[in-house]
């Protein structure tokens, strides 16, 4: 099967989930800046979340361009990503909600985790499909970023019950070594 449906299915879920997070940012009472103080959790949860879905959605297209075709299991395996990122909309609005609580921290954490994991399971689909000499099994080498970011969502789960920001600043820890394109998949394939 030719890849870039796949690619387009992707795309276009990913920017329903991303349009379904901001519809969830509600105009505040008033006109004055002190109003904007209460949607301050809210939007940041938004931002948090946002950066998250571009990474997947930029990583995403640099696995994509590693690959010719793909199969039944690799359809599953990218469904199974794009499940979890769906829920993205639902743990943002509820950790804004509540003003970045320890329960709504934690659920946030579990479902990066599964993401994670999820597209750590995309990757592998594709290497086993593509051969371990592919383009893409080179470019992801041993995924130590990849390892290093499960690790970090998990410290983070377990902080969140006694210091839910601590467990924030661990999740933005993990989207700032990733918001830099993977740069192993452009070097193989230039």
């Amino acid at each position: 099967m030719h890849k870039g449906w796949l690619e387009a299915f992707s795309d276009g879920v990913i920017a329903i989930i991303i349009t379904i997070m901001v519809l969830e940012l509600k105009v505040p009472r008033g006109s004055d800046w002190a109003a904007l103080q209460s949607v301050v959790p809210v939007f940041l949860s938004y931002v948090m979340s946002f950066v998250f879905l571009g990474i997947y959605w930029n990583n995403h297209h640099h696995l994509l361009q590693a690959i010719k075709h793909v199969n039944g299991r690799i359809l599953w395996a990218n469904l199974h990503l794009l499940f979890w990122l769906s829920l993205v909309p639902f743990v943002t609005a509820w950790l804004g909600e509540n003003d970045f609580a320890s329960r709504p921290v934690a659920l946030y954490g579990i479902v990066l985790l599964f993401a994670a994991v999820a597209y750590f399971i995309l990757v592998q689909t594709l290497i086993v499909h593509h051969g371990s000499d592919s383009v893409l099994a080179a470019a992801i080498g041993r995924d130590v970023k990849g390892k290093i970011s499960v690790g970090l969502y998990a410290v983070a789960i377990l902080l969140s019950l006694s210091n839910s920001m601590f467990a924030c600043a661990l999740y933005v820890l993990v989207a700032v070594i990733w918001l830099i394109p993977d740069r192993r998949i452009e070097k193989v394939l230039n």
